[in-house]
């Protein structure tokens, strides 16, 4: 939640202007707020830079006031929709049957879900961090079909090393990235996992995005604070 309209669509013009004429060796997505999204689409060029929401509804249309459907994202013409982040989990109590339903109709409609998962401090101190995200990917992505599961982002966040103080090393985010593509082979086969993205979305910055990047499970990264800033997710593009 940062940015005016007015600031967001600045950034996104400054980005579009710093990869102007770059050969790109990976794809950039801007993760917008909803007020933002056809606006900053609008500003970038399509074929460098893609923009996604940052969440959507569980819920088609109607009486759901506030909300927004996988459908009106489409409609502005953002390609991508961030489901299941950390922080809609926790403070919004999203269950991995609502998030089932929504990653149904991001797909529905067209749109590339980029799917979060990841344990809290607590699970990773009690050593059940690889159940916990095996159940989140298995409850809300394992009905798809191979099909529409081959449209599926992962990313992975490690929560508690996001703000305090702890940090995940570029090993525990491979060893981790390693048994989400392995979870994905059992289900459906390993074309399918070898072919699935996998970001990392655990305070990656131009300091050790390099290091994390170079792990050969970490396919990118999901990028928060870093990214309002345009020399600094510039640097992270180009440590891909």
């Amino acid at each position: 939640m940062n940015k005016t309209l007015a600031e967001g669509v600045g950034l996104a013009k400054e980005i579009n202007e710093v990869l102007k004429g770059a050969d790109l060796k990976c794809d950039v997505v801007l993760g917008t707020p909803f007020t933002h999204l056809a606006s900053v689409v609008a500003v970038v060029d399509s074929g460098k830079i893609a923009v996604s929401a940052q969440n959507c509804a569980d819920k088609e249309s109607g009486a759901y006031t506030g909300e927004i459907s996988a459908e009106m994202v489409k409609s502005t013409g953002a390609t991508y929709v961030i489901l299941g982040h950390s922080e809609r989990r926790a403070y919004h109590n999203e269950t991995p049957e609502m998030l089932k339903t929504k990653v149904e109709l991001a797909l529905k409609n067209g749109l590339k879900p980029i799917f979060c998962i990841g344990e809290v401090l607590e699970e990773r101190e009690s050593n059940i961090f690889f159940e916990v995200v095996k159940s989140q990917i298995v409850e809300s992505l394992f009905e798809l079909s191979a099909d529409d599961f081959s449209n599926i982002v992962l990313a992975y966040e490690p929560v508690w090393a996001i703000g305090t103080g702890k940090t995940a090393t570029p090993a525990q985010a491979q060893e981790m990235h390693a048994f989400i593509r392995k979870t994905i082979a059992e289900k459906y086969g390993s074309e399918i996992a070898d072919n699935t993205t996998i970001l990392y979305g655990g305070s990656a910055n131009p300091s050790n995005a390099q290091e994390l990047f170079s792990n050969p499970d970490v396919d990118g990264g999901l990028i928060g604070g870093a990214s309002l800033k345009v020399a600094d997710f510039k640097a992270i593009i180009d440590a891909f």
